[in-house]
């Protein structure tokens, strides 16, 4: 199971990832050099797989579906007619079978993985490279940043682990391994370079943030490690570029700094059923070209452009307003609205980060607090029952945290949204969880109250309703 992407080749999520290091900050460079002798390029990456790969392991799920079996499903004839909804045939419990490779993180048996390695999943089983195989137990799943922690049943069992280390010391050009299970084929190390940082133009998960690689990946190594010259993980493995699934040399990671912030929230609880409790900023922004930065006054088109607060917005309180350019994140220089996006996500919610930003020609710096999104106004959900369309739907105010659970991003959005709809039910039929009423009967919706007025008051001789979905305004008129 291989989900497809559209880019400029389709992308490929490879479906087949531990301590928190202590701060970077002054930290001793690091000596690079190129082979200058036959010495040199006999070197051997054997002891550095030594130490690493007994703390990779591959992962095996199984989840059981229902499908309609007909004996008419695969006749073209028939198939004309009723396509996949199986003519004749009976509902039936099958078990998918998928694999892939995490790295495990700490003695006590915490695994790192793909989100997507393990979704949906039934049974989880995790092999070893020395052969034992344990239970493993789904510990967090964050669907926003395709990350998953699992916890292994030992039973006392001593485990190998590896460490972190800070992604944001790589540079380009810097040599890297990752180690996995292509294909099911078994556990499998293959070398690169570090082709980029920061890629951002992707659309993989959420925040879109990415160490671009050479290093050979294919399916099944989803999960796996990335891995620096002195045995650090610096990235969890997870899509490629491909037109047919091998490997053309364009693989993608996961920061280490986005997977630190994953553990730290598990371990401190800053989660629930939707994945980590990031911080909330309430801004809508974009990145700056070359004419905004000639226009603005900047020397280099870098940044990102604030186009809209949020009234509750942490970056409002701190003095930002739409116009401002941020620059840079607790020190690290911010190159567009991705990578602000990825440095906030990564401060721990009740801290503050310090924001440099560019306004009037002069550069500032302000300290912004890292905040839950705010559940303000309540959101006050109703469940709707009685004569009228909307009977089955499960109505309630919209507000920030509300929109971060639907999906719906930070923009400054009010309003009454659709919290759930009951299957079978008349509002199934007309709206979606996710849609936001702007209009009943021709009377503007501005909270809960005003649904229930605008229900009670119709005269049944029809129904109006205006609403959003996907950022679309739809008017639908019944009769």
């Amino acid at each position: 199971m291989i989900s497809r992407i559209q880019q400029s080749f389709p992308v490929l999520l490879c479906l087949l990832g531990v301590l928190i290091w202590p701060p970077s900050a002054g930290a001793e460079p690091i000596n690079r050099a190129v082979p200058q002798n036959q010495v040199q390029m006999q070197m051997s990456f054997a002891p550095l797989v030594k130490k690493v790969a007994p703390a990779v392991v591959n992962i095996y799920t199984s989840r059981t579906v229902s499908r309609m079996v007909s004996p008419f499903m695969n006749d073209p004839f028939f198939g004309q007619f009723f396509g996949r909804q199986g003519f004749g045939g009976r509902m039936r419990d099958q078990v998918e079978n998928s694999l892939g490779s995490g790295v495990i993180i700490d003695a006590a048996g915490l695994v790192v993985t793909n989100a997507h390695v393990i979704d949906g999943a039934d049974e989880i089983k995790v092999v070893l490279g020395d052969g034992r195989e344990f239970t493993a137990t789904l510990a967090l799943e964050d669907e926003a940043s395709d990350l998953a922690l699992l916890r292994l049943e030992t039973d006392g069992a001593e485990l190998p682990y590896v460490s972190l280390k800070p992604s944001e010391q790589l540079e380009v050009g810097d040599i890297v391994i990752a180690i996995g299970n292509p294909f099911g084929v078994g556990q499998t190390v293959t070398s690169g370079i570090v082709s980029a940082q920061g890629r951002s133009s992707l659309d993989i998960n959420d925040f879109n943030f990415f160490i671009q690689t050479d290093a050979a990946i294919n399916p099944g190594n989803s999960g796996g490690p990335l891995v620096a010259m002195d045995g650090g993980v610096v990235g969890i493995n997870t899509a490629i570029f491909s037109r047919d699934g091998g490997s053309l040399g364009i693989g993608f990671a996961i920061p280490s700094e986005m997977v630190a912030s994953v553990v730290a929230a598990e371990a401190e609880g800053l989660s629930g059923a939707g994945g980590v409790l990031r911080p909330w900023l309430g801004v809508t922004a974009q990145g700056v070209t070359a004419d905004i930065a000639e226009s603005l006054g900047m020397e280099l088109p870098s940044g990102a452009l604030i186009a809209g607060l949020h009234s509750a917005s942490p970056l409002t309180e701190a003095g930002l307003k739409a116009g401002d350019v941020v620059t840079a994140v607790n020190g690290r220089a911010i190159r567009d609205a991705a990578e602000m996006k990825f440095r906030m996500a990564t401060v721990p919610i009740g801290e503050e980060t310090s924001v440099e930003f560019f306004r009037a020609g002069q550069s500032r710096s302000v300290k912004v607090a890292a905040i839950a999104p705010p559940d303000d106004p309540p959101r006050e959900a109703t469940e709707l029952s009685g004569q009228h369309p909307l009977n089955g739907a499960t109505i309630g105010n919209l507000n920030p945290a509300v929109a971060i659970e639907l999906g719906l991003g930070e923009a400054d959005m009010e309003g009454v949204i659709v919290l759930a709809v009951a299957r079978g039910s008349s509002a199934a039929r007309l709206v979606r969880p996710g849609d936001i009423l702007l209009e009943i009967n021709n009377k503007s919706i501005d909270d809960i109250s005003d649904v229930m007025q605008a229900l009670d008051s119709a005269q049944h001789m029809g129904w109006g309703f205006v609403f959003n979905r996907n950022g679309q305004t739809r008017e639908l008129v019944l009769r």
